[in-house]
């Protein structure tokens, strides 16, 4: 488990500082040119309504199932609850430090012919929404390892990246790297809470 976790870290941060350097900003500015000036307008109300959904859920999940498992006192349960939690904590600050040490600019701050639906100040790199979708969505899916759970827990995530591009707020570059933070951060709160936790 250590060497995995260890080897994931290693790759993830070569992926950010390899991403986060521009890898090819033609190929990243042209593939959302195609998702964002050639979208079906129609669509944009729901996508607006998907980016918004990242916090609620994400903050809802971990919250509700910590409060059934206090309520039925069952530990178990409340650990699930914590890690969701815990993942969300760490994939936020990871986040937020990326943020503003490479302070990249919005694509429609950069490049005129994009546009931005919806309004965003932060840095763009990595997406904090997709962040924090791909956080809640990994580490439910861990702690309740079901189709039923996996399957529709990663069409949302995804669906949350996808639309910071529709929405011409995010490059794919930010969203890869932000749902690649919220799939680490997920493995890193079950492993910190399976360590602490042996220690008690």
């Amino acid at each position: 488990m250590k060497v995995r976790l260890k080897k994931y870290c290693v790759i993830t941060i070569l992926l950010v500082v390899f991403l986060g350097n521009g890898f090819s900003q033609n190929n990243d500015i042209s593939l959302l040119r195609k998702i964002n000036l050639n979208r079906n307008v129609k669509f944009d109300t729901f996508f607006e309504i998907v980016t918004q959904s990242d916090a609620p859920i994400s903050l809802l999940t971990p919250t509700a199932i910590f409060c059934v498992g206090l309520i039925k006192k069952d530990s178990l349960t409340k650990t699930k609850g914590i890690v969701i939690g815990g993942s969300l904590v760490l994939s936020s600050a990871i986040t937020f430090g990326l943020k503003y040490s490479i302070k990249r600019e919005r694509p429609f701050i950069t490049y005129n012919d994009i546009q931005n639906v919806v309004s965003e100040e932060s840095p763009s790199f990595p997406s904090g929404h997709t962040t924090m979708a791909f956080s809640t969505a990994t580490s439910i899916s861990l702690m309740y390892p079901k189709w039923y759970v996996i399957a529709p827990a990663f069409i949302w995530a995804s669906s949350v990246g996808y639309s910071r591009m529709h929405l011409g707020v995010h490059y794919p570059s930010d969203v890869v790297v932000g749902s690649m933070v919220g799939i680490g951060s997920a493995f890193l709160s079950r492993f910190l809470t399976n360590k602490i936790l042996q220690k008690n």
